[in-house]
């Protein structure tokens, strides 16, 4: 499956926020960027904002190999 490009963003945080986020996304089993992407997704679909056509998040773990 060939899958567009992701986006990539340039984020200033405060150290204390980043280091709170870390913790989070550790106590999850996530990467704080995989935390900070279903952080956003969690509020745009509260708000009615997540768009229609947005692909599926990744599941945790290794991806899977190619045939």
């Amino acid at each position: 499956m060939n899958r567009p490009a992701r986006k990539q963003v340039l984020l200033r945080l405060d150290p204390a926020v980043h280091d709170a986020l870390a913790r989070w996304a550790a106590d999850e089993l996530r990467s704080t960027n995989a935390q900070l992407e279903f952080l956003l997704r969690k509020a745009l679909a509260g708000s009615g904002r997540l768009p229609d056509d947005v692909s599926r998040i990744r599941k945790p773990g290794r991806p899977p190999k190619d045939g």
